[in-house]
């Protein structure tokens, strides 16, 4: 798997892991993605077409200001950091997101693992679950 020109490893474990989370959180779309000063890649993905986005409009940007912790984003479309985003106001049409940052040994946010709904859903999900993924997906890249 790349990231931006490099091999991000864990390739077929880390889509294992995004069907699971999904599977787990009962959500139709769940993704790892990984992120650099301009661009978000998404490195294993279920339910969701789009393999990149730009930095400026990703999720992914403000959950990794928040290591150790999810955003939970309940409404993507009423929240103003979101809801011109073109996976919002366009397909999938994302509503709700939870994502939880991805960290490597140094400390260096990698991207998240982040699981992703078309509705909205006010009451959020168990976020010790989605620690538990995402250290998994750390283990897989190395982090």
């Amino acid at each position: 798997m790349e990231r931006s020109g490099l091999l991000l490893p864990g390739g077929e474990g880390l889509q294992a892991l995004v069907e699971q989370a999904a599977k787990a959180f009962g959500t139709p779309m769940a993704a790892i993605s990984v992120i650099d000063r301009h661009r978000q890649w998404f490195k294993a993905r279920v339910g969701l077409a789009v393999s990149e986005t730009s930095r400026d409009v990703s999720f992914c940007a403000h959950a990794i200001h928040q290591p150790g912790e999810a955003l939970v984003v309940p409404d993507a479309s009423e929240d103003r950091r979101f809801a011109g985003n073109p996976l919002v106001t366009g397909a999938p049409f994302i509503r709700f997101y939870a994502g939880m940052p991805l960290v490597d040994q140094s400390g260096y946010a990698l991207g998240a693992l982040c699981v992703l709904d078309a509705a909205p859903r006010p009451q959020g999900i168990n976020m010790f679950d989605l620690l538990e993924l995402a250290r998994r997906a750390e283990r897989l890249i190395g982090g």
